[in-house]
């Protein structure tokens, strides 16, 4: 079998606005199905387009020894695209159409190729997918994020590529299909590069490649494996900084010493000469061999300082240059006893099957996760109880105002700035702070002070986060939908450790099991073909 592969040699990006995005990157991704990590703005969407050649390095090369097929994180779906289209394959089935038809253009053969029964092909992928109510001419439009997003990989595995890079694939995948795609992909035969922030998807690669200020890293084994040698080698690095660091203390306090026994020997010596009468020539002659030893001295010691400082430099150079990402605790009152929100029968709009009705009791700090599979009425749950939708039937009472964040991520203008929309959220702090706490998210002054619809999936996310967590006053109901989409794994930590620290009530939707299991949940409302189930975490 024939082992294709994407060689990157010397590879740089630089900006339009003149920022080196990265450098000099030198690696080679092969048959091993390989995951690709890095922080939100570390280039690695573009270095998935340049991998698949749909973007130019700005220095370097990238070698692709077969054919390439990319898949976006962010769906495009056109108003007249058909499923067939987002699917990637309207122009083999249109030439299989024309062919059928009596076409005998070369063009339309080439276009066919071998893949007579494509259009089988397609309809068994999507009844074994679970979307057999769909075919190829289905409108794009008509197709939920999650439908989208299993055509739009469906159309990559029966693409017949040599070399497959997803783009987080498994955003707003349910569980199910989740753990499907990680079954495919097991099974996918040849090149593989997965970027992704998924912790069980990238745990089934055979190795993790890192993207950071330092360039590229490969390590050799899954995420958990990359996660273990990462530590160490963090923790490595900082003792020997440290002690490199204390090495350079030691050595220039030995010079202060050194420098002043030469001066007072001088001064002693001095003295001396001055009291012995002796002649101003020979005077003379001592001042200049003195100040010759004094100036051989401060050479010797210059060059000690610089041999130092440059090996505690380079010592530095070892460790990333990351920021500690940090969401800071939001000060709500004690709110244990008090009543949330109460759904009475409440009838969801949009919504068939067993879990078209709801009731449910919220209270206090309770902390409830709502789970199972896509278009089982989740998103339109939360869109009921944040007041985005009204119940076509039954009773919803609120007896307190919440703050809600959807997947579309609504209450970010993507025309105003980041540090615009955050003053309104909270106008009451100091602009410092509110800087300081989106810098402590990994959102600099050139991220927040552009229009939000320029940033990347993960720093728009964390901006829309950033608006809703720290708005005046600070909300005692968080309702977000799928919050971890798009994070980066620091942030993503950062982020489970704040809500499990969060004092008002929570309700979260998440197809990300260790999320869920991470942010101390109390209760899961379970969607089921039965019904809605509530438990006991």
């Amino acid at each position: 079998m024939t082992h294709h592969y994407l060689t990157l040699e010397g590879v740089s990006y630089v900006l339009p606005d003149g920022t080196t995005l990265f450098h000099d990157l030198n690696e080679q991704f092969d048959h091993r199905p390989t995951g690709m990590v890095g922080r939100n703005g570390a280039g690695k969407t573009v270095l998935a387009r340049i991998l698949s050649g749909a973007l130019q390095p700005t220095t370097g090369h990238c070698q692709r020894s077969g054919a390439v097929h990319y898949l976006a994180q962010q769906i495009a779906q056109p108003d007249n695209a058909t499923l067939a289209g987002l699917a990637g394959m309207q122009s083999t089935l249109d030439a299989l159409k024309r062919i059928e038809a009596g076409s005998t253009e070369i063009a339309d053969f080439d276009a066919l190729g071998d893949r007579w029964d494509i259009e089988q092909q397609l309809q068994t992928e999507l009844e074994r997918n679970g979307l057999g109510h769909l075919d190829a001419m289905t409108p794009a439009n008509r197709l939920s994020g999650g439908e989208a997003m299993r055509v739009t990989l469906i159309g990559a595995l029966l693409s017949n590529t040599d070399f497959l890079i997803l783009d987080e694939p498994t955003n707003h995948l349910d569980r199910p299909n989740r753990i499907a795609l990680i079954e495919q992909l097991k099974r996918w035969p040849r090149g593989l590069l997965v970027i992704s922030h998924d912790r069980q998807l990238l745990d089934a690669m055979e190795r993790i490649v890192e993207l950071s200020s330092l360039g590229l890293r490969s390590y050799g084994g899954n995420y958990s494996f990359y996660e273990q040698s990462k530590q160490q080698e963090r923790e490595g690095a900082i003792k020997q900084l440290d002690h490199l660091k204390a090495e350079r203390r030691r050595e220039e306090q030995n010079l202060r010493d050194q420098r002043e026994k030469l001066e007072k020997r001088q001064a002693s010596g001095n003295r001396t000469a001055k009291q012995a009468n002796q002649a101003k020539i020979l005077l003379g002659r001592q001042k200049n061999r003195s100040e010759g030893s004094a100036g051989k001295l401060q050479q010797q010691q210059s060059a000690a300082r610089e041999l130092l400082s440059q090996r505690v430099f380079e010592a530095e150079q070892q460790l990333e240059e990351n920021t500690e990402i940090a969401l800071h605790q939001l000060p709500v009152s004690n709110i244990s006893h008090k009543r949330i929100a109460e759904l009475d029968n409440v009838e969801l709009p949009f919504v068939s099957g067993a879990t078209r009705f709801v009731s449910i009791s919220l209270t206090g700090q309770q902390r409830l996760g709502l789970v199972g599979p896509n278009g089982y009425g989740k998103s339109t749950l939360l869109k009921i109880l944040s007041g985005q939708l009204q119940p076509l039937s039954g009773t919803c009472k609120m007896f307190t105002e919440g703050v809600y964040l959807d997947q579309q991520l609504s209450n970010l203008d993507p025309e105003q700035t980041v540090l615009e929309q955050i003053r309104l959220a909270n106008p009451v702090m100091p602009e410092g702070d509110l800087r300081m706490r989106l810098a402590q998210l990994g959102l600099d002054l050139s991220k927040i002070t552009v229009a939000s619809g320029t940033l990347s999936g993960g720093e728009g996310l964390k901006a829309a986060l950033a608006c809703v967590l720290y708005a005046d006053p600070p909300a005692q109901l968080l309702m977000l939908d799928e919050p971890s989409n798009h994070l980066d794994l620091p942030s993503l930590n950062a982020l489970e450790a704040m809500l499990r620290s969060y004092q008002g009530a929570l309700v979260v939707v998440s197809h990300d099991d260790r999320f869920m299991d991470n942010i101390g949940l109390t209760n899961r409302l379970i969607a089921t073909n039965q019904g809605w189930q509530f438990e006991q975490v």
